[in-house]
């Protein structure tokens, strides 16, 4: 069995700096950290850089090619909040070391007509192939149908029941079907039950206080309606909610391109044209929307000592599910998160650590003995300068070194 021994790095541990150390991988395990590299190590000089646990990306819809593309960025895992890579899916996914890992809530709770429908031209088609088997569609109107969706949604291999909280008046459609206060409540008593992870895609303060009044585990987006209360704040505290605020996402929703990311060379070098023309593009669809609302709203999280997690809710290539593309906007939600008033070493433990903890991905998310060697080494130091995120010296999915 190889083992590698990546030498002379700064270690962030997914919590916090261990100074330059060597960091042995066996097995596609973390077999020590510290000491001196044995003899027979293939050995990595990382000399100038600074060793991460491979990111988390906690809010994705996955694309052909999408987990390949992660994994070029240093994304050694991504959450599916809406898609097909339930655990029935993806099982080549799991063996596969050049496509980040994956995990899935299937598809979401929501009405028939509810979101996001909203968001797709009359029409459209995804152009992909079927998985083996179908997901669940766990359409909802009343409190015993969504109780009843949860054990077979769970049975048919989602790792987390996500509930769709949305009346469409921030994407520009009033008025959408949308779940209410008990169907939520039901749904959410149920999954408990089965000691189920649940999320809320909410994106608005009443959404968010009806996921909070359920008792939902976590919201997966910050709300970009109006600004934050104390008493919102409070109350998702109270409730131990985690917020993957999806910052990137919201500037999208107000008109805010990635044309500046996709300007950045160590970012266009690993897109294909249409990912950049997607990058380039936006949502467009709250351009009345106030990003220094978005960002106070993410200090006051923060500062509250809530969970924030990070998640760039990135799609499809389509111009009209613009700018994102996989992996890269992981790197520039830090950024958002930074720009925010997050330090770059909370911003990093979103990503990582704090992610890991929430989701019960117990074996990854840190650099610690035994778990896997999911690694990203990047040129520079992200602790200080969170851009150097991108500086993607070397990825290791399972302890396996990803080619250029």
């Amino acid at each position: 069995m190889s083992v590698t021994a990546i030498t002379g790095a700064r270690v962030f541990d997914g919590e916090k700096t261990l100074g330059v150390t060597t960091v042995l991988v066996e097995g596609g395990r973390i077999a020590r950290i510290g000491g001196d590299a044995p003899a027979g190590a293939e050995i990595v000089d990382g000399s100038g850089a600074t060793l991460l646990p491979g990111l988390i990306d906690a809010h994705v819809h996955s694309a052909p090619g999408s987990l390949a593309l992660a994994l070029r960025f240093g994304v050694t895992t991504e959450l599916e909040m809406q898609g097909m890579n339930t655990r029935e899916n993806r099982g080549p996914i799991t063996d596969d070391d050049t496509l980040a890992d994956v995990r899935s809530s299937g598809f979401a709770i929501t009405p028939p007509g509810g979101h996001p429908s909203e968001l797709m031209p009359e029409g459209f088609r995804p152009k992909w192939d079927l998985p083996p088997v179908m997901p669940l569609m766990p359409f909802s109107t009343t409190p015993e149908e969504a109780a009843a969706f949860v054990p077979q949604l769970l049975a048919r291999g989602s790792d987390f029941i996500k509930f769709m909280i949305d009346d469409g008046s921030v994407e520009g459609h009033p008025g959408l079907p949308s779940l209410d206060q008990v169907t939520v409540n039901a749904g959410v008593a149920e999954a408990k039950k089965h000691g189920a992870l649940t999320v809320a895609h909410a994106l608005t303060v009443e959404a968010t206080r009806m996921a909070a009044e359920a008792g939902i585990d976590g919201v997966t987006h910050v709300f970009m309606d109006q600004p934050h209360t104390t008493e919102i704040i409070s109350l998702i505290k109270d409730a131990g909610m985690f917020v993957i605020p999806c910052i990137s996402l919201n500037a999208s929703m107000m008109g805010i391109t990635g044309s500046e990311l996709a300007d950045d060379p160590r970012v266009a070098a690993r897109l294909d044209s249409k990912w950049d023309q997607t990058l380039r593009s936006s949502y467009n669809r709250y351009p009345q929307g106030k990003l220094d609302d978005v960002y106070d709203t993410v200090r006051a999280l923060d500062a509250a000592g809530i969970d924030v997690l990070a998640g760039s809710d990135v799609s499809m290539p389509e111009t009209f599910f613009g700018g994102l593309a996989h992996g890269a906007s992981l790197h520039h939600e830090l950024q958002y998160l930074v720009a925010a008033g997050l330090t770059p070493s909370r911003a990093l433990r979103a990503a990582t650590a704090t992610t890991a903890r929430r989701f019960r991905l117990s074996d990854r998310g840190r650099i610690a003995e035994g778990l896997r060697a999911d690694l990203l080494l990047v040129d520079g130091d992200p602790v200080s300068n969170i851009s150097d995120t991108l500086n993607t010296r070397a990825v290791w999915r399972r302890g396996t070194h990803l080619a250029a």
